[in-house]
C-alpha cells in the first residue's frame, strides 16, 4: 500500500521532463506549486483522518483512502492545463490524508516497542524501493506513447500507476484486521501473549505520561519539536524526488549524450537502492543496540552536507554518488524517527500525535518543490536551493540533539528489553 502511495504522489516527478511540462506549458515555478499544493489538501485533513481511522477501524479506513485516491490518481490521465493539474493535485492530496500516519498508528496497535523499529524499516524499504522499481516501471509506461487511445506517454503512465490503488484498496478491505485477536492467522497462545504485552505498554506509558486526549497531543512541546525535525527530512526527500529526474534531464546536456526515458527511470533509481539497503542495517544496528541520539542526528548531518556537494561534483556519476549519501541519510533516519511519537503517546492521542507531527513535516512537501523551482526561475541554477535544502536538514539535526538533551524521550519501560535475536526466538515468545 505504501509502493503504492509514494509512487501515485510523485508520478508528476516522472511526467514533467518526459512531456508534461511542454504540453501543459508549466515553467519550474509551476510544476513546484502544482508539485507540492497536494500537502495543502493531505494537510487539511490529516489530522481528522487519522481521528477517523481510530474510531473507525484501520481496515475501512485505510482502504477507503487507497480506492478514493486511485480514483483521483487516474483522471490525472485527462488533464488539459495548469489550472486542472494544481485542482487534481489539491484533491489528491485529500484523498490521501491520513494514509501514512494511520499506517504508522496501525503498526503502533500491532507491534511492541521492542521490535516496532524493525517493523517501521520493513515498512519504509517501500518508498526507497517505489522509486528502484517504480521509476523505471514509470519510464516502461512513458515509452508507450500513443499505444493506448492515442494517450501520450506520462497520460498513460498515471493510468498504469492509479489502478493498482483501487484493487489494492479493495484488497485491503478483506484482508487487514484491525488487533491481533481478529487475525485467524495467529494461534491462540499468540493472540494472546501479544494482545498483554501491548496492553502492558499501553498501560505504562498512559501511567507515566498521566493524559493520552487529543489536546495532550496538540499542547505537547516534544510533538512540537519532533514535527520541525520531521520538516527538514521530508524537505529534503521531496526537493530529490520532484527535481532528481529534472537534474538528470541536464546530465544529457553535460555529456552529449541522450538517454531515452527507460534509460532516464534506471538512472533515477541508481541512488534509491543503496538508500535501501543502508536503511535496513542503519535500523537493524538500532534495533539491536537500542535507539540512540545519533541514530537520527549522524543521518541528518549527512544528508545536509551532501546536498550542496551534490553541486560541484564533476561529472554526472559524481553527482550521482553524492545524491546516493543524501538518500541514505534520509531513508536511514527516518524509520527510527517514527519510533519517538509512540513512546510517549497512547490511544486518541497518538492518533493526534502521529498526524500532527506528519501535518507539520509535510508542509515541507509544499515548500521544498515550490521553493526549489521558484528559486531555480530566480537565480537560473539549482545551486542557492540545494543550499536552502542542506541548511533545513541541519536544522533537524540540531532539534534532535537538543531534544534528546532534555531527556524527554525517555522509552516505556519495555522499550528496555532486548528484542529476539532469532527468528525462532521471536516465534517462541508467545510460548514463553
Amino acid at each position: 500500500m505504501f509502493f503504492i502511495n509514494y509512487l501515485d504522489r510523485t508520478a508528476i516527478g516522472f511526467a514533467a521532463p518526459n512531456g508534461m511540462n511542454d504540453d501543459l506549458a508549466l515553467s519550474a515555478a509551476q510544476f513546484g506549486f502544482a508539485s507540492g499544493v497536494f500537502f495543502i489538501g493531505y494537510i487539511l485533513l490529516e489530522v481528522p483522518s487519522n481521528l477517523a481511522l481510530h474510531k473507525f477501524g484501520a481496515r475501512k479506513w485505510l482502504a477507503r483512502i487507497m480506492v478514493s485516491w486511485g480514483i483521483v490518481a487516474l483522471l490525472f490521465t485527462w488533464v488539459q492545463n495548469f489550472e486542472q493539474l494544481v485542482a487534481l493535485r489539491f484533491i489528491l492530496g485529500v484523498a490521501e490524508a491520513g494514509f501514512f500516519p494511520g499506517a504508522i498508528l496501525f503498526l503502533s496497535l500491532w507491534v511492541p516497542a521492542q521490535y516496532r523499529g524493525r517493523i517501521l524499516m520493513l515498512f519504509y524499504l517501500a518508498q526507497p524501493l517505489t522509486t528502484v522499481i517504480g521509476a523505471p516501471l514509470a519510464g516502461a509506461l512513458i515509452q508507450q506513447d500513443g499505444v493506448f487511445f492515442g494517450l501520450e506517454g506520462w497520460r498513460f503512465m498515471f493510468m498504469g500507476v492509479a489502478i493498482p490503488a483501487i484493487v489494492v484498496g479493495i484488497i485491503a478491505w478483506f484482508y487487514l484486521k484491525d488487533k491481533p485477536a481478529d487475525a485467524k492467522w495467529l494461534t491462540p497462545a499468540e493472540q494472546v501473549w501479544l494482545t498483554e504485552s501491548l496492553q502492558k505498554e499501553k498501560s505504562a506509558t498512559e501511567s507515566r505520561e498521566k493524559h493520552v486526549s487529543v489536546r495532550f497531543a496538540f499542547g505537547s512541546g516534544r510533538v512540537w519539536m519532533l514535527s520541525f525535525i520531521y520538516f527538514g527530512f521530508i524537505y529534503g526527500l521531496y526537493a530529490l524526488a520532484f527535481f532528481l529526474p529534472t537534474i538528470i534531464e541536464g546530465f544529457q546536456a553535460q555529456t552529449g549524450q541522450t538517454y531515452d526515458v527507460f534509460q532516464k527511470g534506471l538512472i533515477t533509481a541508481i541512488p534509491y537502492l543503496p538508500a535501501a539497503v543502508a536503511m535496513y542495517f542503519w535500523s537493524r544496528d538500532a534495533s539491536k543496540r537500542g535507539l540512540k541520539t545519533w541514530h537520527i542526528v549522524i543521518p541528518a548531518l549527512a544528508g545536509a552536507v551532501s546536498i550542496p556537494l551534490a553541486l560541484f561534483a564533476g561529472s554526472p556519476a559524481a553527482t550521482i554518488a553524492v545524491i546516493t549519501i543524501t538518500a541514505s541519510a534520509i531513508f536511514s533516519a527516518l524509520p527510527n524517527f517514527w519510533t519517538l511519537p509512540t513512546r510517549f503517546l497512547t490511544g486518541v492521542a497518538a492518533a493526534a500525535g502521529v498526524a500532527l507531527i506528519n501535518t507539520i513535516g509535510n508542509l515541507a512537501g509544499f515548500s521544498a518543490p515550490y521553493v526549489t523551482g521558484a528559486v531555480r526561475d530566480w537565480t537560473g541554477s539549482y545551486e542557492a536551493p540545494m543550499f536552502i535544502v542542506g541548511g533545513v536538514m541541519l536544522v533537524s539535526a540540531i532539534l534532535m540533539i537538543l531534544l534528546a538533551r532534555s531527556n524527554r524521550l525517555a522509552p516505556v519501560d519495555v522499550d528496555s528489553a532486548q528484542p529476539a535475536s532469532t527468528e525462532e526466538e521471536a516465534q517462541e515468545a508467545p510460548k514463553r
